[in-house]
């Protein structure tokens, strides 16, 4: 009658949880239980099923009297390290001594605090940058080059460019916060993409020329109306061809190729794609899944020199997202690179 209770309680806790004996010998596991640690047959040892030593030497001190230990432990698991929170409780019922042990998967919660602290550990080191070159000119300015107007001259243009540089990097923290914020709420209203796309590389066509790259429109004639944030869209296009345009070869071509897909297989029907493409050195295949991670940059410095906070195709890739859409990246080294986002189609009312 009790092992019958037993087996039922087991089966209604969410969690991986193993009953053992005073002889540290299971007598009970729930199917999470199994899913984690595979076969768990009745009446073998548990230092047998779970071979870490923390563990088992919560689980002595608890059938030794103590009421109840917890712990955290990195568990080995057939394809991944799983970071778990391990309670230990001492059983005591008529006819029955023992303890249970609950395993909880933490691991995402790690995952989430490790994203925290490497991203806190980026935004430090690219403040500290501009902030410790600003300090530096600074204290020049009060001292040697206190009277040398060329110094003061030069120093002050730096002083400007890494102040701006300080500037955009709070502005793209802002922005990627606000973007993370509506991811869930898809946008309501309807917009005109070719237009939107058209006045983007009207704004670009001067950096175009400065950078001696043409910017050619393929298929934004007309009007495209899609579902979408126009301010939000505008920031996407925008970065992907004012990079097209920094990283693209001089003399070349950045092209921009609207195109309808009369059915989106992920999207599930039609859609439209904005191909962004240039002939620049092209990306190599391993950067490539790890694009819109923010702070990743293929070249460090030279997206640095070129302004770049690392953080413009993360923002673009939660853009899409909650437009409901795709992105796409190919390239190849010598072979130019294609960005291609794409949108559902506005089908009747949004």
């Amino acid at each position: 009658m009790i092992e019958t209770r037993l087996h039922a309680l087991l089966r209604g806790v969410p969690v991986a949880m193993l009953a053992v004996d005073g002889q540290a010998r299971i007598i009970g596991a729930n199917e999470a239980a199994e899913a984690l640690l595979g076969a768990v047959p009745g009446g073998r040892p548990f230092v047998t099923v779970l071979r870490h030593p923390e563990v088992n030497a919560a689980l002595e001190a608890v059938l030794s009297g103590q009421e109840r230990a917890r712990l955290n432990v990195a568990l080995g698991a057939a394809d991944r390290r799983m970071f778990c929170e391990v309670t230990v409780t001492a059983l005591a019922a008529p006819g029955l001594t023992g303890a249970a042990v609950a395993i909880e998967d933490r691991s995402r919660d790690e995952e989430i605090e490790q994203m925290r602290r490497d991203f806190v550990a980026n935004v430090s080191h690219e403040l500290r940058t501009p902030l410790t070159a600003l300090m530096g000119f600074i204290e020049t300015l009060r001292g040697p080059a206190r009277n040398d107007p060329a110094a003061r001259d030069r120093f002050l243009d730096i002083m400007e460019r890494e102040a701006g540089r300080m500037n955009r990097l709070v502005a793209d923290l802002l922005s990627l916060s606000r973007v993370e914020q509506d991811e869930r709420r898809r946008p309501a209203q309807g917009l005109d993409l070719a237009a939107l796309l058209r006045g983007v590389a009207a704004t670009l066509a001067p950096a175009a020329a400065a950078a001696q790259v043409r910017l050619e429109m393929q298929g934004a004639d007309g009007q495209v109306m899609v579902p979408g944030d126009a301010d939000q869209l505008v920031q996407v296009f925008h970065n992907l061809i004012e990079n097209a345009v920094k990283y693209g070869a001089a003399g070349g071509v950045a092209t921009v190729t609207l195109e309808r897909l009369a059915h989106e297989p992920v999207l599930r029907g039609p859609a439209w794609s904005v191909c962004v493409a240039d002939q620049g050195e092209g990306i190599d295949p391993q950067h490539l899944p790890r694009l819109t991670e923010r702070f990743y940059r293929v070249d460090t410095h030279r997206s640095r020199e070129q302004g770049g906070t690392g953080l413009g195709l993360a923002i673009v890739k939660h853009i899409v997202n909650r437009h409901r859409g795709r992105l796409r990246i190919e390239s190849e080294r010598g072979q130019g690179s294609r960005f291609t986002v794409i949108l559902p189609e506005q089908v009747g009312r949004i």
